[in-house]
């Protein structure tokens, strides 16, 4: 019976279009190990690995763990957003201020 991790990870993966060899190559995983997050009782990925999962299928890491909530939220959409922002470069960052700049 999967956990609630394993389904999170699976519906987020599925609304994403993602296969699982795709979402694999992203996260520097195997098939295997992903299938058996989605599909095994209690999964206990590593730190790092949840971290890889969360940016690819874009939430948090702390949404994948929690039992309850099983559609990110705006806040957890918001949180995942930033996170990204903050690894980009300095010219990548004057770059997608300048874009949302053109909003205002």
């Amino acid at each position: 019976m999967p956990s609630p991790l394993g389904n999170k990870i699976k519906a987020l993966r599925k609304e994403k279009k993602l296969s699982l060899d795709k979402l694999a190559e992203m996260t520097d995983s195997s098939k295997g190990y992903l299938w058996e997050l989605e599909n095994k009782d209690d999964p206990n990925p590593s730190a790092d690995k949840l971290a890889k999962l969360a940016k690819a299928l874009e939430v948090t890491s702390e949404f994948l763990m929690t039992a309850t909530d099983m559609t990110p939220d705006q806040e957890v959409k918001d949180m995942a957003f930033f996170r990204k922002y903050q690894s980009l470069s300095d010219p990548d960052k004057v770059k997608l201020q300048k874009i949302l700049d053109a909003f205002d």
